[in-house]
């Protein structure tokens, strides 16, 4: 090709090509150490998502930086769009890095002569090894946070003899995995009824579970559990009994919201609020982008959340199909 012909585009092209592809490599693998043992313990899509992305940019890098002579283009406006598009793809790789469980998360995560805790690729199961309930528990982690998290506290509703299930949701992004409670609840024995709940983004995707199953004949939604959460819509006419905790400094599921909340619930629910926590603090992650600041240990928080769902889990399972 004439290099005449060769436009001042096709050199920011080539350039450009080069800067993001090589940022882009870049990116996956900080991406990669941040999310740490997340890649083997989270849910596959993100681990696929991050290795085709770091391949592709690798690829594209190398074969730019090989390029000598800057040569025109053709589908300039579509190359122009295929940048653009590649660089929000990156940018949202790097917003997918997980949070990841901390102590004492993964020390309830070993099993033990109460419970036995089995792990895979999709999802965590808390089976207690005596008798086991009808009711069972499904919980949806919050956004981008590890299902690991919850095992402190949702594990002494195993020891208290209810199976619960966590979902691993793809790319930690609860409105992925809207299908996974559909999926299980027929598979675990001896469970007749299920509690759904959630935490945060996790518990509004729950709100849509029970709404659902609310009325199901086999194997009913008998009651909804929401962490610092909130119903995307008007869930008022649910039959299931509905437990809200919340946080008095939640910065991101503030108490006004969680007030607002109560007109989409339905008028019988049962609501608690931590005074003193935050939203992170429905979980083991770490501190949170945009939460309030504590005022009480984490460790009293954990303490009151497990308290009041233990007595929310326990009047469900002993009044049968609540209704």
């Amino acid at each position: 090709m004439d290099a005449a012909a060769v436009t001042r585009f096709d050199t920011v092209g080539l350039w450009a090509a080069r800067v993001v592809a090589t940022l882009g490599a870049l990116a996956c693998v900080w991406a990669a150490v941040l999310t740490g043992a997340m890649l083997v313990h989270g849910h596959p899509a993100y681990l696929v998502l991050l290795v085709g992305s770091f391949v592709t940019c690798a690829v594209v890098a190398v074969r730019a930086w090989l390029t000598r002579t800057v040569r025109r283009r053709r589908f300039k406006v579509g190359r122009g769009i295929l940048l653009v598009v590649g660089i929000g793809l990156l940018s949202g790789v790097v917003w997918l890095v997980p949070s990841s469980a901390v102590e004492p998360a993964l020390l309830a995560m070993d099993s033990d002569t109460a419970v036995t805790v089995s792990e895979t690729p999709t999802e965590i199961v808390f089976t207690p090894t005596g008798t086991i309930s009808t009711t069972g528990v499904f919980f949806q982690p919050g956004a981008r946070v590890d299902a690991r998290a919850y095992a402190a506290l949702l594990k002494p509703l195993a020891e208290a003899g209810h199976l619960v299930v966590i979902p691993k949701q793809p790319l930690g992004i609860a409105f992925l995995a809207t299908g996974a409670f559909a999926a299980d609840r027929d598979a675990f024995a001896p469970v007749t009824q299920w509690i759904v709940g959630g935490h945060s983004l996790g518990g509004t995707v729950a709100a849509l579970d029970a709404a659902a199953h609310d009325t199901d004949t086999s194997e009913p939604v008998a009651a909804l559990l929401l962490y610092a959460s909130y119903p995307a819509g008007d869930s008022s006419d649910l039959a299931a009994q509905v437990l809200s905790v919340s946080g008095s400094l939640d910065g991101l599921a503030t108490p006004d919201s969680i007030r607002a909340s109560r007109a989409d619930l339905p008028a019988d629910t049962t609501f608690v609020e931590i005074a003193g926590g935050v939203h992170a603090f429905f979980g083991d992650y770490g501190p949170q982008a945009g939460d309030g600041q504590p005022t009480i240990s984490h460790d009293d928080a954990r303490s009151q959340i497990v308290a009041a769902t233990l007595a929310f889990v326990t009047a469900v399972s002993a009044s049968g199909v609540a209704r």
